[in-house]
C-alpha cells in the first residue's frame, strides 16, 4: 500500500506545488510520487554491496563480527571505495563526453564545415590560446600582426584534444592550477594525463581482483575527477563560450510563469547547448513565427530548463521554466506544445506525463533515446534541419491543444550570467580588471568567505528547500556565494539573484553588493559551469595575500540536494583542488569504515580538503562557516581590521 503523499511537504516552489495538485486532480504520477512510493534499500543504505562478478552480489556491514568478507576477500573498505570510484569514473565521463562533444563541433566550426554556428567570441579564443602558450601574434617583415582567427582555433582544437587522448604528460588546463597546489598533485601522483586513460584505469582497477587498498583507489578516482573538472569540463565551458559568446550579467525570469498561453511553448530540457543555440535561431525566424500566427498564435515563446536553460539563461537571459525536481510538472500544465531534450538529467518519466498531456517529447541526441519518445536526430553541422522540424510539431500541437491550461503566475527575475571575465570587470574595470578587490575585501573582513553552492535537488528532501536555507545563512553570516545548475534556480525563485537581497547579507558583504552593483548570490551557469568557479579560487590563490595553494583559501563549496554521479565527480574535483566540500541528501559512503574516515579526514594531509556531509541545512551552512574561519585564523585574518584613511605616505608605500 502506498504511503500518504503530502504535497506541502514535497517542495516550497509554489508553481510545482500547484502542478502536483493539479497532477493529483489528473491521476498522473510524477517522480515526487514515485520517491514517496518508494522505500530507501534497506540493503544499500546501511551496507557495502558488490556487485562486480557473479560469485555475489556480496554485501558487508561495519557492524560485521570477525571482520566479515566478500567471497573473493575483499574487505568492506575495498568494496566502498570501489563503489565510490565508479560514481567518480560516471560523472567524470558525463562531463567528458559533453566536453569532447562540445569540441568535436568547435573543429567543425574552425574548419568552416558547420552551417549556423561561427566564432562569436574572438576576444575569449585568443584567451584561451594565451593560458595554453599558443602564440595569437606572429612577426612578418619586423611588424607584428595578429594571427588568423581561424588558424588559431585549428591549433587550439589540436591542444584541447590532448585532454581527452592524451596517454602521458599533463593536460593543458593545469598550467590553469597554481603552482603550489600543482606541486602537491605532482607529489601524489594525480595530475590528470588524459581523460580517456584516467577513465579507462580507473575502471580496470575496479574489476575483481585488481587494486585492493582504499587508499590507492581514491589516488586514481582523485586524479579521474581532476580530468572532469580541469579537463572536460572546462574544455565544454571554455568552448561554448567562444562559440556561443562569453556570459555578462544579464536580467532574466525564472519559474513556470514564464510560459505564455497565447503563444506556441517550446521547452528545451537537458545540458549541450548547441542544440539551443539552434533553436534561439528557429523561434525567432520571421518564416517560423508567422507560422506560429497562422496557427492561431499569438507568437513562438522559448523557455529552458535544467543545465542547458541554465546556459542559456547566462548568455542571452531566455527565460528558464524550472529546475530538475519541475520538469515533470512543467507540463502538467497543458500549457508546454513541446518538450525537446539531449542529455543527462532527463526521467524516462517524462515521456509518459507528455502522452497525458498530449505533448511531443523529442529526443535528439544518439546517446539518449528515451522508450516512447519521438527521435529527431540534430546533425551539427545542419542543427536548423532538427530544430525546425521540432517547432513545427510545436505549433501543430498549439492549433490543437485539446487539454485545459493551468499555468502558475510566478516569474521572478534575477541577474544572471557571471562568468570568471564578467567578475574580473565588475572588480576593476576594463583597465584595472582584477581579484585584488575581492581578496582585499576578504583580508579586511567585509567578506569573510566564498562558497560555491551547487547541484541537483533530490526529492528525499523537500525540494529547493536545502539549497535556499543554506544560501541564506551564508550570505547573512557575509559569504559571498556562487551558484551553478539547479541550485541557482532555487535561489532565483527564493529572489536571491538581484542587487536588492543584498538585504539578506551581512553589513560587510552588503557594503560591497552595493558598492559594486551585484546580488550576494552570483549565477555563473550551469553545472559544468562550476569549472568558472575553479577559474576564481585559482586567481584568488594566484593573486596573493590568501595563501599559495587553493586549499589555503577561506572558502567551502556545497551540494545541498545532490542526486547524480556527476555531483560526486564535482564534490571530488573540488575536493582534490583544495576546497572543503559539504554534501546533504544522503552521502554514499558507511559509518564505521576507514574509507569514510579517508574521505572525511585522511585527504586533508594528501589535498589540504576533505569531504564533509549534513543534511539540515543549518548545520550544513555553519560547518562551512566554521571552515571558513579556521583558514582566516590559520592566514591571521580573523580579526576584522580597523579602516584607515591613507595619507599620501601610505599610498607612497603601499
Amino acid at each position: 500500500m502506498a504511503k500518504e503523499f503530502n504535497i506541502q511537504e514535497a517542495s516550497i516552489c509554489p508553481s510545482t506545488i500547484q502542478m502536483l495538485e493539479k497532477a493529483k486532480k489528473d491521476g498522473v504520477s510524477l517522480a515526487f510520487n514515485r520517491a514517496n512510493d518508494m522505500s530507501v534499500c534497506p540493503i544499500g543504505s546501511v551496507s557495502a554491496c558488490c556487485k562486480n562478478c557473479s560469485m555475489g552480489p556480496c554485501r558487508l556491514s561495519p557492524k560485521d563480527p570477525y571482520g566479515k568478507q566478500g567471497v573473493c576477500g575483499a574487505t568492506i573498505d575495498t568494496i566502498a571505495a570501489r563503489n565510490f570510484a565508479r560514481m567518480v569514473v560516471a560523472g567524470a565521463a558525463a562531463h567528458t563526453d559533453h566536453g569532447m562533444g562540445m569540441l568535436d563541433c568547435f573543429k567543425e566550426v574552425a574548419h568552416g564545415k558547420v552551417d549556423g554556428f561561427r566564432i562569436k567570441d574572438e576576444g575569449k579564443l585568443k584567451f584561451v590560446c594565451e593560458t595554453l602558450d599558443i602564440p595569437t601574434t606572429v612577426e612578418v617583415d619586423g611588424e607584428v600582426k595578429d594571427r588568423d582567427i581561424k588558424e588559431l582555433a585549428v591549433e587550439l582544437a589540436e591542444e584541447l584534444e590532448r585532454t581527452y587522448t592524451q596517454v602521458e604528460g599533463e593536460i593543458p588546463f593545469a598550467k590553469r592550477v597554481p603552482e603550489k597546489t600543482l606541486e602537491r598533485w605532482r607529489e601524489l601522483g594525480i595530475v590528470p594525463r588524459g581523460a580517456m586513460r584516467e577513465l579507462m584505469e580507473m575502471m580496470h582497477r575496479t574489476h575483481i581482483g585488481v587494486d585492493q587498498e582504499y587508499v590507492n583507489i581514491s589516488r586514481q578516482f582523485q586524479r579521474t575527477a581532476l580530468s572532469d573538472g580541469w579537463g572536460g569540463s572546462m574544455v565544454a565551458t571554455e568552448i561554448s563560450d567562444i562559440l556561443f559568446g562569453t556570459p555578462k550579467p544579464i536580467q532574466a525570469y525564472v519559474d513556470m510563469g514564464c510560459l505564455e498561453e497565447k503563444k506556441v511553448n517550446v521547452v528545451i530540457n537537458g545540458h549541450e547547448p548547441i542544440m539551443f543555440e539552434a533553436m534561439i535561431d528557429s523561434v525567432n525566424d520571421p518564416k517560423m513565427i508567422e507560422k506560429a500566427k497562422a496557427a492561431g498564435a499569438e507568437g513562438l515563446n522559448l523557455a529552458g530548463m535544467c543545465c542547458s536553460g541554465a546556459e542559456v539563461l547566462s548568455r542571452h537571459g531566455v527565460p528558464h521554466a524550472g529546475n530538475f525536481m519541475s520538469t515533470e510538472a512543467l507540463l502538467v500544465t497543458g500549457a508546454v506544445d513541446v518538450m525537446a531534450v539531449d542529455v543527462q538529467c532527463i526521467k524516462q518519466g517524462l515521456s509518459p506525463v507528455a502522452e497525458c498531456y498530449g505533448t511531443p517529447f523529442i529526443t535528439t541526441n544518439y546517446r539518449a533515446h528515451i522508450e516512447g519518445a519521438t527521435h529527431i536526430q540534430l546533425d551539427e553541422s545542419n542543427p536548423r534541419e532538427c530544430v525546425d522540424k521540432i517547432v513545427e510539431l510545436a505549433i501543430e500541437r498549439f492549433k490543437n491543444r485539446s487539454k485545459p491550461v493551468e499555468i502558475p503566475q510566478n516569474k521572478h527575475i534575477g541577474i544572471h550570467g557571471f562568468s570568471h571575465e564578467s567578475i574580473t570587470y565588475h572588480l576593476g574595470g576594463t583597465f584595472r580588471g582584477s581579484y585584488v578587490p575581492l581578496n582585499d575585501n576578504i583580508i579586511n573582513g567585509r567578506i569573510r568567505g566564498v562558497a560555491g553552492v551547487v547541484g541537483c535537488t533530490n526529492p528525499r528532501v523537500k525540494h529547493d528547500w536545502v539549497h535556499v536555507e543554506v544560501v541564506k545563512e551564508l550570505i547573512k553570516n557575509n559569504v559571498l556565494v556562487v551558484q551553478t545548475g539547479c541550485s541557482t534556480i532555487a535561489t532565483g525563485k527564493a529572489g536571491l539573484l538581484v542587487p536588492e537581497a543584498a538585504k539578506f547579507a551581512g553589513d560587510g558583504l552588503a557594503e560591497v553588493c552595493e558598492t559594486v552593483g551585484i546580488p550576494p548570490v552570483l549565477s555563473v551557469g550551469s553545472c559544468v559551469d562550476n569549472s568558472r568557479i575553479l577559474i576564481a579560487v585559482a586567481e584568488m590563490a594566484n593573486i596573493g595575500g590568501l595563501g599559495e595553494k587553493i586549499s589555503d583559501l577561506p572558502v567551502a563549496g556545497s551540494a545541498p540536494e545532490w542526486m547524480s554521479e556527476k555531483a560526486i565527480s564535482i564534490g571530488q574535483y573540488f575536493v582534490s583542488s583544495g576546497v572543503y566540500t559539504v554534501f546533504g541528501a544522503s552521502f554514499p559512503v558507511l559509518e564505521g569504515t576507514k574509507f569514510k574516515e579517508h574521505l572525511f579526514k585522511g585527504l586533508e594531509g594528501e589535498v589540504g580538503a576533505t569531504w564533509d556531509f549534513a543534511a539540515d541545512p543549518y548545520e550544513h551552512a555553519a560547518k562551512m562557516i566554521a571552515h571558513i574561519d579556521k583558514k582566516r585564523e590559520a592566514l591571521g585574518i580573523h580579526e576584522k581590521k580597523e579602516r584607515k584613511l591613507f595619507d599620501m605616505a601610505d599610498r607612497r608605500e603601499l
